[in-house]
């Protein structure tokens, strides 16, 4: 038998031995496999981010080999997205035990500062207001035990230097709960810790809502409503009638889950009497190294509102929101007022795996205003520390 022989026989077996191991992966190791591959190849926030993704594999791909049911796989798929710490990449799908998505299921945001936690903003009208906890409050337990250890389990964990985003985005996971457990927040209110229990929330029913403030302001809040076409005729209307008005508010605070372009151009599209840009797209072309660049313009729709403009947002603007705040302040229509944003990223497209059919989005393109600045970077014109401020501004306006 000679060496030739022997080389051929021995690769011979070793094809043998891979084309078997290849066979015998498991539907969720398949899934694995082109979850990672889809967001590795079409992530578009790595390098802003400085995330390896390649040491996520190297984490997860053991644990993806012992899964052996579909209540297993989401949950480390929901493991995974934890390591983009951004609120923009999600499952399709959810289990009872699962986190509530953010910004959309969150009510109250709070900072880390040193070794305390304090409650900086609060949603109105939703669960942790209406049991009581306000803004400046210190929170010191969540479902009775301290926030430190809980936090561990959404930050990333192919680093262990976490930066003030990381630790945002497991903060704002852990406290806005999950979908099968009450919340119990303790928190110190005069010198004594106070026990919560803020209970399920839910957004107001109509698509905007709207007002008078003053003799010469009206207000129009938009609730949650960006991606229902149907807001376009009911936002005409309400402009319609206040064409008399000096001023105009439009209230974004209230637009965590984004909508979609058309809705946003439409609005927007109210107040110029001619083509502008309102928002860069760029989006990589990994296969040959370039990236791609365009402009999203608003065109002017029916009778223009000329007077003055100001958009209100804050820590639940999120996505289309966030891209009509820029958009706003890009064409010099409006003056923006609030706190920062959500920050959620970029744009996002849709993927499905293959053989367990759990869809999956995360963002593909990065969003900048027309000036360069990132979308997730803009801070409005008029900078509050929360919605209580923003809406005195709102107020004053005259």
């Amino acid at each position: 038998m000679n060496n030739n022989f022997l080389t051929k026989f021995a690769l011979t077996l070793l094809i043998l031995i891979n084309g078997c191991s290849a066979f015998a992966q498991t539907k969720y190791q398949k899934d694995f496999n082109e979850f990672w591959s889809d967001i590795n190849d079409n992530y578009a926030y790595f390098e802003e981010q400085n995330i390896d993704w390649k040491k996520v594999q190297e984490i997860y791909e053991p644990q993806a080999e012992k899964i052996s049911s579909d209540h297993e796989f989401i949950q480390l798929l929901e493991n995974m997205l934890n390591e983009l710490y951004n609120g923009h990449s999600s499952l399709g799908t959810n289990l009872k035990t699962s986190n509530r998505l953010i910004p959309s299921g969150l009510d109250l945001y709070i900072e880390r500062s040193g070794s305390r936690y304090i409650i900086k903003d609060l949603r109105k009208g939703f669960g942790a207001d209406l049991a009581g906890l306000k803004i400046g409050m210190e929170v010191t337990l969540f479902n009775g035990k301290p926030i430190d250890e809980q936090l561990k389990k959404f930050l990333p964990k192919f680093t262990n230097q976490y930066n003030q985003k990381m630790y945002q985005y497991a903060i704002d996971v852990l406290f806005a709960g999950t979908h099968d457990t009450n919340r119990e927040i303790v928190a110190i209110e005069n010198g004594k810790p106070i026990t919560f229990h803020p209970v399920s929330y839910g957004n107001r029913n109509e698509l905007l809502y709207n007002k008078i403030l003053n003799n010469s302001s009206a207000y129009i809040k938009i609730n949650n409503s960006l991606g229902n076409n149907n807001l376009i005729a009911a936002f005409d209307q309400v402009v319609d009638s206040l064409f008399h008005c000096k001023n105009l508010v439009i209230d974004l605070t209230e637009t965590p889950s984004g909508g979609n372009s058309t809705v946003a151009r439409a609005i927007m599209g109210r107040f110029t009497n001619k083509l502008l840009p309102f928002q860069v797209h760029e989006f990589d072309e990994k296969e040959y190294q370039t990236k791609r660049h365009w402009q999203e313009y608003v065109t002017p729709r029916k009778k223009i509102y000329t007077g003055k403009v100001y958009v209100l947002v804050g820590h639940w603007t999120g996505s289309m929101g966030e891209g009509m705040a820029i958009g706003f302040d890009a064409m010099g229509k409006a003056k923006t007022i609030g706190t920062k944003m959500a920050g959620l990223l970029g744009a996002i497209s849709n993927f499905r795996m293959s053989e367990t059919k759990i869809g999956f989005q995360f963002p593909t393109e990065r969003l900048y205003h027309i000036n360069g600045t990132p979308r997730e970077d803009f801070l409005p014109k008029i900078l509050t520390q929360n919605i209580e401020e923003t809406m005195q501004k709102a107020r004053e306006i005259k």
